[in-house]
């Protein structure tokens, strides 16, 4: 089987076929209308086709994907038995817990190197000249060998630029101070968003992300997100590294039976809210050609409008759940939604749009040779995995039983660029200088009583001859007290004639 249900009414299934599973989608709707039972539906199916997902928990109840779902209740039998799903049974899925801060799962990081100056200096809004320095500044570091794994090192080679900025701009081309104060502001504002965590080692590999279970299960790859969405910066800097590593990595494989691994982008509009044009237009290549190394994204968002319409184009499969027509904006957005389906006679779709119960959805998936399907109203099918939040104990027994914790748990700080220059600089102020660059007091110093001596004698004199300062101090004094001699007369003689002193 290489469907995965998603959802039923009285006629007919709406089914999302695996070979059309790299080929994106978007699941939209309003908060409380059943979209992360959606996503968990989608993500539990992949797994179950041996396909690894990797997906964001904004709100933290996609953990509880990994473990198995109650004893059914009235309400969910009625459910199941509506959908028709005899041989549906409580089943936990494979996770593996991730959290960039290392709090709720293994830590994620990534190098500045692997970062590139072209990504880095997207996601830190740099300017073309100032995009231009940063290429410079990793230009010097690979050249003389620096490692640039963290913010530290960065820093580092920031101001090492800035110290040398005239030899290497007469090599490498012009390095302005203006330009490296306006990166290293810009650093400094990363690094307040808690990007100081995220760079470093051991970094990801993409590897311990596209895993299989013993059972050939694919693995769910679950980042706690909870805390990363309140800092969007490094939210949208994290998503868009790891697509850009995919794309980047995985070869050309065209369109398979399956996809080899699929992400979902929970509360997407983060990703594109106040994001420059240069870093949407990356984000839209990547979205377009990623489909080729055989990977599917899904964006999950409140509106279809949150998405760009370039990259909303791209997505051919469709779970829209309920959307409220309370402002203007939200009836705009209800229309914008019905016109993205194919049209479907027995279904006037802007009015189900918002007046889709919890738990239905509009669905329209891709059928034999790409072609999207008609638009049904269907009930989701329920995940065999628990809906909801999941305890810290359980959370830690999931994070024991990792095959990748021992590798990422503990951090690894390297000997790089930051250790390199600062071991440069010691080394500069300890070395002795060389001899034909000595200064006049080392020279005399070494000298003892040569010049130093003469020009000893010749200011405070010798036992045979008054010294210059000598001469002076008698000068002066027979100056002052002839002087104060005058003044004291002019004094007498002011007071006895009445005068002025």
């Amino acid at each position: 089987m290489t469907d995965i249900l998603i959802g039923r009414n009285d006629s007919t299934s709406v089914n999302l076929d695996a070979r059309y599973g790299n080929r994106h989608g978007m699941i939209a709707g309003a908060t409380g209308t059943g979209k992360s039972v959606s996503l968990m539906v989608l993500a539990e199916g992949f797994s179950k086709l041996g396909v690894p997902c990797f997906l964001a928990d904004a709100k933290g109840d996609l953990a509880g994907l990994s473990m198995a779902a109650g004893e059914p209740g009235d309400k969910l039998r009625a459910r199941l038995a509506r959908l028709a799903l005899n041989d549906w049974k409580p089943q936990a899925n494979p996770v593996i817990f991730w959290d960039i801060y290392g709090k709720l799962g293994h830590p994620v990081r990534a190098t500045i190197s692997e970062m590139g100056p072209t990504l880095l200096g997207r996601v830190l809004e740099l300017n073309d000249t100032q995009e231009g320095v940063l290429e410079v500044i990793f230009k010097v570091a690979d050249d003389n060998g620096w490692l640039l794994l963290d913010l530290d090192d960065l820093r580092s080679m920031l101001g090492f630029t800035s110290e040398n900025a005239k030899d290497i701009s007469a090599k490498y081309g012009l390095v302005s101070t203006q330009s490296i104060a306006a990166i290293q502001r810009a650093v400094l504002k990363l690094e307040q968003d808690g990007a100081d965590q995220f760079f470093g080692e051991p970094a990801l590999e993409l590897a311990d992300l596209m895993r299989q279970d013993m059972s050939g299960r694919g693995v769910i790859n679950i980042l706690a997100a909870d805390q990363l969405i309140l800092k969007p910066r490094l939210y949208s800097t994290f998503l868009l590294w790891l697509l850009s590593e995919l794309f980047e990595q995985l070869p050309e494989v065209g369109d398979l039976d399956q996809p080899k691994m699929v992400f979902f982008f929970d509360e997407a509009h983060l990703l594109f809210d106040d994001a420059p044009p240069a870093l949407l237009q990356r984000v839209e290549q990547v979205v377009r050609l990623i489909r080729s190394k055989g990977v599917g994204v899904y964006f999950c968002s409140q509106n279809p409008d949150d998405v760009p319409g370039n990259i909303l184009g791209q997505l051919g499969n469709r779970v829209q759940h309920a959307l409220r027509a309370f402002t203007p904006r939200d009836q705009k957005a209800v229309k914008a939604a019905a016109e993205t389906f194919v049209t479907n006679p027995k279904l006037d779709v802007a009015q189900a749009i918002t007046q889709l119960a919890v738990g239905e959805a509009l669905a329209s998936t891709l059928r034999d040779g790409g072609v999207p399907s008609p638009v049904e109203q269907v009930l989701v099918t329920s995940p065999c995995a628990r809906i909801g939040a999941i305890t810290e104990a359980e959370r830690s027994a999931v994070r024991q039983r990792s095959p990748v914790g021992t590798k990422y748990d503990t951090a690894i700080n390297r000997e790089s660029a930051a250790e390199l220059l600062a071991a440069r600089a010691s080394e500069k102020v300890a070395a002795p200088v060389p001899a034909g660059k000595r200064t006049t007091s080392a020279q005399a110093t070494e000298e003892g009583t040569g010049w130093s001596d003469t020009v000893k004698d010749v200011l405070l004199g010798s036992g045979r001859r008054q010294g210059m300062i000598e001469a002076m101090a008698k000068s002066a004094s027979r100056t002052i007290g002839s002087r104060l001699g005058q003044q004291i007369v002019r004094g007498v003689l002011g007071g006895i004639f009445g005068g002025k002193r």
